[in-house]
């Protein structure tokens, strides 16, 4: 192909791109819609202007792979340790559940058993890059939901790259026991050399690259090509490689730098990545297929976030953990496009069914997007219907007492800057009480010996019976603006005389909040854990020092 006609192809699918994405903006709608949208308008079902298709996909390819590096590079094994059994738990569950339902559904649409498998397939899995990208976007990749979905992401990204091992084997006439040996024994030797090379080379590679910007830059992009470059060849997959040279480069302290420099690229090719994916719709094709287009995408929007919300709730996580990590993973995945395309070059699919999934991709991720993004609103509005969900408030003789003590500090949520402030909390000598809705953090911190109660801070009822109002000091550091409101909303409306120190994830929300009648609103993105420390000793928990210190803020 002409290098002019590629310049012109590229050029011509960002413009139309930027300008659809500036109208969304401007009404307010989720970015990867306009992308979305974009494709569709380059594409063949309208002006036919991408016509270079291998080219593109191995751009939107390139986007996938920065996005799952970035990923694995801001990994914090802490947080990833405290939910990653529940995480793999709910992932295999789902998986099986999803897979069963969506296996009789596909038959009782009438398609026959092979194609219902693989159908089966491509809608138990959610997509990693909407998921992250939306979640990134938001600030709440590293909330407890956030940290959920990602972990049950993960496992479905495992399991999807087996289903791949597994059709590749059959079609090759090998059995999937074999292939399954075959990925153990790679693996087993694969990921023990990776170790030690990045244990002993890599943080002295990383520190004389980190004397120049440019150098770190370019080793940080080489090492992700290469390391995901080893694993696709060992037959593991791009995404899962290149996910494993980002943590190879966590434990560094340039992590973040890292990621710094490689957000733009991986941004760029990520909306190619999106465009390519509306390119891939094709009216024509699904005009016959609208009925099942439909029905899938019902049971994925609705059924497949129940099944998520059911799973956590009965590993102990508040509805509303479990409702938001549903929503997200409210999508049928990218691999499930990979999953088709190898049925069908295996002659086990008609080539419709990639048309049919195209259309539930297209669906479902437009709707999700809207889900992630409003998500709280979502939850707000629906929450009546999960009143049989939540959780009784358990009246124990251990947290009796804790519970309708008087004159105490209640703190709300336990991470960040919760758990940087705890020592000084002690160190105040005034009684206290944390609060978290995550049952992991709840069970560390009674193994610890410390008053701790599981609850949501935005139920009103839960705030009530824990007669918050009678506290000296309520201290919130969720980040996020619907609870701090509800929180604020209860206590006025209780005439609470007390401090209310609460959280926003940004300016706009913090001015909410003080209109709303917060003491003093912490920003995170401003006020790091040490600072909040040093306030915390300054001001201890009266109302009036607090409000002094607003006035000078």
């Amino acid at each position: 192909m002409p290098l002019e006609e590629l310049l012109f192809q590229i050029g011509a699918i960002i413009v139309i791109a930027s300008g659809l994405a500036m109208v969304a903006h401007r009404l307010r709608q989720p970015l990867i819609i306009a992308y979305i949208v974009a494709g569709v308008v380059v594409g063949p079902s309208l002006f036919g202007i991408v016509r270079s298709s291998d080219m593109f996909e191995a751009l939107s390819q390139m986007g996938v792979a920065f996005l799952l590096f970035t990923i694995g590079l801001g990994l914090n094994w802490r947080k990833v340790r405290e939910v990653g059994s529940m995480a793999f738990a709910t992932g295999i569950a789902q998986i099986v559940l999803t897979g069963i339902l969506s296996f009789a559904l596909s038959l009782y649409a009438g398609f026959p058993t092979v194609t219902s498998l693989y159908f089966s397939l491509a809608l138990t899995f959610s997509s990693t890059i909407i998921v992250v990208k939306l979640l990134m976007d938001k600030e709440e990749i590293d909330t407890l939901y956030g940290r959920i979905a990602v972990g049950i992401l993960l496992v479905q990204d495992f399991v999807a790259m087996l289903s791949l091992l597994a059709i590749g084997a059959m079609g090759r006439g090998a059995t999937v026991s074999d292939i399954l040996l075959q990925s153990v024994l790679k693996g087993i030797i694969m990921l023990p050399i990776l170790w030690l090379v990045s244990a002993r080379m890599i943080p002295r590679i990383v520190a004389y690259a980190a004397r120049s910007q440019e150098l770190l830059f370019l080793f940080s992009v080489s090492w992700c090509f290469l390391v995901a470059g080893l694993f696709t060849w060992f037959g593991f997959g791009l995404e899962f490689g290149a996910l494993i040279a980002g943590i190879s480069l966590s434990g560094t302290v340039f992590h973040r730098e890292m990621t710094t420099r490689i957000r733009p690229i991986r941004d760029f090719f990520l909306i190619i990545f999106f465009i390519i994916l509306g390119t891939h719709i094709q009216f024509s094709s699904l005009r016959d297929l609208w009925v099942p287009v439909l029905a899938f995408s019902m049971f994925v929007l609705l059924a497949k976030p129940m099944i998520v919300m059911l799973l956590t709730r009965a590993f102990g996580y508040h509805p509303r953990t479990g409702f938001l990590t549903g929503v997200s993973l409210a999508q049928i995945s990218e691999f499930s496009f990979i999953l088709l395309g190898a049925g069908i070059a295996a002659r086990h699919l008609h080539p419709d069914a990639l048309a049919l999934m195209t259309g539930v991709a297209v669906v479902t991720i437009a709707f999700s997007s809207y889900g992630i993004v409003h998500n709280e609103d979502l939850y707000d509005g629906l929450s009546r219907f999960f009143c049989w969900l939540r959780p009784a408030c358990r009246r124990s003789r251990r947290l009796g007492r804790e519970k309708h003590e008087t004159n105490r500090v209640i703190m709300f949520g336990f991470h960040r800057l919760g758990a940087g402030a705890l020592e000084t909390v002690r160190s105040l000598r005034r009684p206290y009480l944390i609060v978290d809705f995550d049952p992991q953090v709840i069970r560390d911190l009674h193994l610890l010996g410390e008053p701790a109660l599981y609850g949501d801070a935005a139920d009103e009822h839960f705030l009530s019976e824990l007669q918050a109002e009678k506290s000296a000091a309520v201290i919130s550091t969720i980040p996020d603006a619907g609870v701090s409101l509800a929180i604020i909303s209860y206590l006025r409306g209780k005439r609470f005389r007390g401090a209310a120190v609460v959280c926003a994830r940004t300016r706009e929300d913090a001015e909410l909040c003080y209109e709303a009648g917060a003491t003093y609103v912490l920003v995170p993105n401003l006020l790091g854990g040490e600072k909040f420390k040093e306030m915390l000793e300054e001001n201890g928990f009266g109302r009036a020092a607090w409000a002094q210190k607003k006035k000078e803020g």
